[in-house]
């Protein structure tokens, strides 16, 4: 990917992404939203933050990624669903990711 393509890509993503908050709050106060719009709408971000993790976890550019990355990406999960702290996190992440490459 050229440095012209990336630049126009990230400018795309960021100028949508400010219309959309835009238009969430110029429709805030003119459409009123039920509580099954609002659990609707959370589950539609939790779903949105969960593909975008996916694609970066099994995907390396346009081929799949080695078996390393899911694994450490699960490993940090792990440590996440067990409460450590962010650091730790991290940590268990690269070092699962690190020793699987080497091995």
């Amino acid at each position: 990917m050229s440095a012209a393509g990336f630049v126009v890509g990230l400018t795309v993503l960021a100028l949508g992404t400010y219309a959309l908050r835009f238009g969430g709050v110029a429709a805030g106060g003119r459409m009123p939203m039920t509580d099954d719009v609002r659990g609707l709408v959370d589950r539609a971000v939790a779903v949105l933050l969960v593909a975008v993790a996916l694609t970066g976890a099994l995907f390396d550019g346009s081929s799949p990624a080695d078996a390393a990355r899911p694994a450490g990406v699960a490993a940090g999960v792990a440590a996440a669903v067990l409460r450590a702290p962010l650091v730790v996190v991290v940590v268990v992440a690269a070092v699962t990711t690190a020793a699987l490459r080497a091995a």
